[in-house]
């Protein structure tokens, strides 16, 4: 389900450079890195690179997703933390990406904790913007 231009309450505006071997900003200057391929694909690996970025980003709007749905359903996540995995490699069409996410949850048991990641992978706006399109494991 998408929303429509007239709902949208912010963008964020990013500019690349470069590609993976450059530099990237975001227009109000809060984000200015510079991006090289990591070692592992036979880059310099000396800045962060898009799949930490990603990382960075759906592990922020998972933790918030997860705040969102503890809520509701009066859980203590107190003290938890959440982690994103993002692996890039190549598959039949060139290259892709896989994601594992994961969570400690100090405050809840473990069929709880569970539940609320499953519940909060159905909310979380990145969850739902790569359902369907890449493969996300939660742990």
């Amino acid at each position: 389900m998408s929303i429509q231009q007239t709902e949208v309450l912010y963008t964020a505006v990013a500019t690349a450079e470069n590609g993976r071997d450059g530099r990237v900003a975001t227009d109000d200057g809060k984000l200015d890195v510079v991006v090289n391929p990591p070692k592992e694909m036979g880059g310099s690996g000396a800045g962060t690179n898009p799949e930490q970025l990603f990382a960075a980003g759906y592990s922020a709007c998972f933790q918030g997703a997860l705040g969102v749905v503890a809520r509701q359903e009066k859980a203590d996540i107190t003290g938890s933390t959440v982690t994103a995995k993002v692996g890039i490699g190549k598959n039949e069409d060139g290259f892709g990406i896989i994601v594992e996410i994961s969570a400690a949850i100090p405050n809840v048991d473990a069929a709880t904790a569970r539940d609320l990641l499953e519940k909060a992978h159905q909310v979380c706006p990145y969850s739902k913007a790569t359902r369907g399109n890449i493969s996300v494991t939660l742990v």
